[in-house]
């Protein structure tokens, strides 16, 4: 069943049930400062880093679920009630909830009063807008008490969890005209603070937790709001909050908009005081004068909204398939933006407090996002590779605050190195700028260790040269992508993680998906130094990867399949020898888009075995048949149950790796029918049991083991979303940007007669008819690029601003 609809025109999800399977949530912000927002307008707010810079509180795993927000309360003549129905929970007359672009609209009415909250960032602002719409519909005057809430994070949100004895006694607040000041360690060693406004004169405040719940009371039945009025109460310690107090008047007909601010402030160190034990608001009270109107609002609220319209004009598709439309047009897009944000800090299911910005994540996550801020991208490319170690190795992980390496996690994951080389590669293909090659990069966030970027790619493709096993194949280290298969860990203690044990220094665990990951992007290595001009590099680099095919032709094919890895004791992983865990996705995946033995017939028939045994109605599982026992020299991954994540879920950041991989071998209906099985949009009719949100990926879909197939877990931060706008865009649809030009190489089910697409590149734009007249899979006749004829299938990069016209026939 569906809990809404999608409004393609307005690019929003509009959900018409506030009880979704799952709470389906939004984020707020694109920069620094970040909101996440559910349907019934639970969730948080941030400053750059979720962990230590967290503005406001939120409990995970809470019951009930998702509990604690930013809440308004009515008290509408005795009648209390939410518009987001949440946390009253009082049986809504309507409701309504429209997650935009960055933005959030809920809606909710009961006895003919309607409230309307907006709550978006302004480009470049640290402050939450949270715009509040009263609409009288009824024939007679209501007099109403609106009462906004929010509950302050003492700033690092593990320690406010845990820290309890101090914390109790460390909340502080100032109170001033309209404005609620939150400045808990303040006065010592933060120089920041946060603020709560609103732009009108108020009836009364809150800033004490029990005062204004009630100690024995919760989120649903304030006793405030009960009461209809506040404490006026101020905290000094236990649990500091924000909630303004209005008393309002509407007539027969009439609408009021109240504008609040939730804001966070830096001030130097000199300037902190306004006198003694008095912030220094004039910061604040600046950020409030930008947005104290509904006017303003409304403008800031356009200029956002203008903000995307540019965002998502890059890469447009016109095809017969509304689903594939969206998708590439607006949800995969955005939600690549989320995940270049985010990496995996901060979701519903990611408490923004156990991880960083992954060096592996962040740099697949640029794929996704290149082609929207190019500028950013580069930038996130060069604090990822001051991560880098001298040796290739790297930090698994980085603070988003400090740009520094994660110790409590380190390294030796070795497939972390080679990602370098397909952010940086996929950045110069979509921009042509090759001086991110020049600039001076530390090893290790030490600037007397600086070298150029290009040094850190031959750094990152020697890594693996330099750690081969018996077999010449690459060694996992710690792991590789899949952080679950854990060859030398041998963990017998529940308290430890299987990432960050002490791992044993054995030599013989090899990598097969690490083989192909180093034979696809080494080849990306040794095309960018012949575009260069090191041809003694690229020869030097292409022996290596030649001696790395042969390799896994050698010793790491299974017959039918390709292996996963050898293990601690040199016996074979993915193996049709193996009792359970014969066959993986991940090598299959990436020997194939490595075209690893393409001319003998490998990857078809590893691609059929794909098909036949790991292919599932919901997606293609990671393993199979799924371990049922813990296997000590696998790790996590057999740890488990059933079907469920690393252990034969289908995770569906490799689901892709598989499409594109079918593309190679010119199977374009099996592409895109794994395609639309994870896609979401295309699962909108089964939401009761998918859980997650329709419109982004979720990194894991129950498999054909588990107890309920097809249930997500894990939505929105994967790199699910920008694997699959790569695949789809670059691989299945075909437009592809290379060093010199876009290359057109769609590969699509026969089924389709044609599509457009509308593609900015480098500052010119190329308006695409894809036509298929011979219902062919794969294969371009030819090629009209302002009606002359172009040979071959590459569109030469003009660089003169203009919209360019091409048409292509696809053909044998």
């Amino acid at each position: 069943m569906k809990y809404g609809y999608f409004d393609d025109d307005n690019r929003e999800y509009v959900i018409t049930d506030p009880q979704t399977p799952y709470p389906w949530i939004n984020y707020l912000g694109n920069e620094d400062y970040f909101g996440l927002i559910s349907n019934t307008s639970g969730g948080y707010t941030f400053y750059k880093d979720a962990k230590f810079r967290r503005l406001t509180r939120y409990r995970y795993n809470n019951v009930p679920v998702d509990t604690g927000g930013r809440y308004f309360y009515i008290n509408d003549g005795g009648d209390i009630w939410s518009p987001g129905w949440k946390p009253v929970q009082r049986q809504l007359d309507s409701y309504e909830c429209r997650h935009g672009m960055s933005y959030t609209k809920i809606t909710g009415s009961v006895n003919d009063l309607e409230a309307e909250t907006l709550f978006f960032i302004p480009g470049g602002f640290h402050g939450e807008i949270q715009k509040v719409t009263l609409r009288n519909k009824s024939k007679k005057v209501k007099k109403v008490k609106l009462f906004s809430f929010l509950e302050w994070c003492l700033w690092n949100a593990e320690d406010d969890m845990n820290n309890l004895q101090r914390n109790y006694s460390t909340g502080e607040v100032e109170v001033e005209d309209s404005v609620i000041y939150h400045k808990t360690e303040y006065k010592e060693r933060r120089d920041h603070y946060a603020f709560y406004s609103v732009n009108r004169p108020i009836n009364g405040f809150d800033t004490d937790r029990d005062s204004f719940i009630g100690l024995y009371n919760g989120f649903n039945n304030p006793r405030n709001v009960l009461n209809g009025e506040s404490s006026d109460s101020i905290a000094h310690g236990w649990s500091p909050v924000a909630s303004h107090f209005i008393e309002m008047e509407l007539q027969p007909g009439e609408e009021q908009s109240v504008v609040f601010m939730l804001g966070y402030v830096e001030v130097d160190k000199e300037n902190k005081w306004e006198s003694k034990g008095v912030i220094n608001k004039k910061p604040a009270r600046d950020m409030i004068s930008l947005y104290d109107t509904a006017e303003k609002v409304d403008a800031a609220f356009d200029d956002l909204k203008a903000s995307w319209d540019s965002l998502l004009s890059s890469y447009l598709v016109e095809s017969h398939d509304e689903n594939l439309n969206r998708m590439v047009n607006i949800w995969n897009q955005y939600q690549c933006m989320v995940t270049f944000n985010m990496s995996r800090s901060a979701s519903f299911f990611e408490t923004g407090i156990g991880r960083g910005m992954g060096f592996r994540d962040s740099n697949q996550d640029l794929i996704g996002f290149v082609h929207q801020v190019p500028e950013r991208a580069r930038e996130r490319i060069l604090d990822i590779a001051a991560t880098q170690f001298e040796d290739g190795s790297a930090y698994h992980q980085y603070q988003p605050l400090t740009k520094r390496g994660n110790d409590a996690i380190g390294g030796n994951f070795n497939d972390d190195p080679l990602w370098l080389i397909l952010s940086t590669v996929s950045y110069i293909k979509e921009t042509g700028d090759f001086t991110i090659l020049d600039e001076m990069v530390p090893f290790d966030n030490d600037e007397s260790k600086a070298k150029p970027h290009f040094d850190h790619l031959k750094a990152s493709f020697y890594h693996v040269v330099n750690n081969l096993g018996p077999h010449g194949l690459p060694l996992i280290g710690r792991a590789d992508w899949n952080d679950c298969l854990n060859l030398n860990c041998f963990s017998e203690d529940p308290n430890e993680s299987f990432q960050t044990t002490n791992n044993k220094m054995g030599k013989t665990a090899e990598s097969l998906m690490i083989a192909g990951l180093f034979v696809l992007y080494g080849k990306d290595f040794v095309e960018l130094c012949k575009v260069l001009g090191k041809d003694e590099e690229a020869a030097e680099a292409q022996r290596h990867i030649d001696a790395m095919e042969e390799a896994v032709k050698k010793d790491g094919w299974d017959g039918e399949w390709f292996l996963r890895a050898y293990d601690y004791y040199g016996k074979k992983v993915g193996s049709d020898e193996n009792e359970e865990g014969k066959i993986f996705i991940e090598s299959q995946g990436f020997c194939t888009m490595a075209e690893i033995g393409k001319d003998e017939g490998l990857c078809e028939k590893a691609l059929d075995s794909v098909k036949e045994r790991l292919d599932s109605p919901y997606g293609i599982v990671l393993n199979n048949p799924a371990f049922t026992k813990y296997y000590i020299e696998y790790g996590e991954i057999s740890t488990y149950p059933p079907g469920y994540k690393e252990n034969a879920g289908i995770f569906c950041h490799n689901n892709p790796w598989v499409m594109i991989g079918e593309t190679k071998i010119g199977r374009g209906d099996r592409a895109f029918e794994y395609y639309s099985k994870i896609a979401p949009a295309y699962l909108e009719d089964i939401s009761e049991l998918h859980k997650m949100e329709p419109y982004v990926y979720c990194q894991m879909i129950a498999g054909k083991d588990a107890y309920k197939p097809g249930e997500g877990k894990n939505s929105w931060l994967t790199g699910t979303a920008a694997w699959n706008y790569y695949a789809v865009t670059q691989y299945i649809l075909g437009v592809r940007p290379e060093y010199n030009g876009l290359l057109i190489d769609p590969c699509i089910p026969t089924g389709w007669k044609g599509y457009k697409i509308k593609r900015s590149f480098r500052g010119d734009t190329y308006e695409i008819t894809i036509d298929n007249p011979e219902s062919l899979n794969r294969g371009v006749f030819s090629l009209i690029l302002d009606g002359r004829k172009v040979d071959g299938n590459l569109i030469p990069y003009a660089g003169d601003g203009k919209i360019h016209s091409v048409q292509v026939i696809m053909g044998k």
